[in-house]
């Protein structure tokens, strides 16, 4: 894996595009114009409203099925320091370089989200926690057990961690994620870095199981990847922090709680109380 540069953060407006309905209600207008408007005040009209088609056409076009024929693109991207939207098991993400801090930055003016609250990151197999997080307190086959999966585990970051210290400022844990899709794992085995993951979503919204749920929020993505219809819910990964020797919190429940508290008690863990 590479190790980690910082990257400069360009600073980035919040400009939504016109969404199909917003759209539609122009074209209403357009049919709807009084008697006295003229042809060339009816011409001006219509020109608007081709164009706000257009714009939307446009952020069509980086448009992407999630399949191996596009994990180049896709990693080509994030070593660019440019954020993409990509599947998960669980919900939609917002991802790029978890060692870019110019692009980490873009991840959070997109979503409108405070800088306080950290990001997790994403990497392809369990074998490379280590290289980024503490697990040596952790019994033989127990991330194995847990991932690939719908879980985000949480670690303390160790002093040999490649991370750089701008990803989650202040904080000595990570969280950690291997989920249980090729296209996602794919891309973080292509870029040879981790990739910092995070909801595709406005803070505070919805999350997405859907391309159409953060449709606004396209054009600050250089590629938005097309999974289809995710079928976990909305619920995201289950987060359990697993800092403590024989000990496991739980920071969310998630969509995999029951599973992953039962692997935990085979392991001889017990909950925080």
């Amino acid at each position: 894996m590479k190790a980690c540069a910082k990257a400069a953060g360009e600073r980035l407006p919040l400009v939504r595009p016109p969404t199909g309905r917003a759209l539609a209600r122009s074209f209403v207008k357009v049919s709807r114009l009084p008697s006295h408007r003229t042809r060339s005040q009816v011409s001006c009209s219509i020109e608007v409203s081709e164009n706000a088609a257009h714009r939307i056409e446009a952020t069509a076009e980086n448009i992407f099925p999630a399949t191996k024929d596009h994990v180049t693109k896709a990693t080509d991207a994030i070593n660019r320091g440019q954020v993409i939207a990509v599947p998960t098991d669980t919900i939609y993400g917002f991802s790029c370089d978890a060692c870019s801090a110019g692009a980490v930055n873009r991840i959070y003016e997109i979503k409108g989200r405070i800088q306080t609250r950290p990001l997790a990151i994403c990497v392809a197999d369990v074998s490379d926690i280590s290289r980024f997080a503490l697990v040596d307190h952790l019994p033989h086959g127990l991330l194995d057990s847990l991932l690939p999966g719908p879980v985000t585990v949480v670690l303390k970051r160790g002093e040999d961690s490649i991370l750089e210290r701008s990803l989650n400022p202040g904080l000595d844990s990570i969280g950690v994620r291997v989920p249980d899709l090729d296209f996602i794992r794919s891309i973080a085995r292509g870029a040879g870095s981790a990739l910092a993951l995070t909801s595709a979503n406005l803070s505070g919204r919805p999350s997405s199981v859907s391309v159409k749920d953060f449709e606004d929020l396209w054009p600050h993505c250089s590629y938005v990847f097309d999974g289809g219809i995710l079928p976990s819910g909305r619920a995201g990964s289950t987060i359990v922090d697993l800092i403590t020797p024989g000990v496991y919190k739980i920071l969310r429940d998630g969509s995999s709680r029951e599973e992953t508290t039962g692997v935990l008690g085979k392991f001889g863990f017990v909950e925080a109380s």
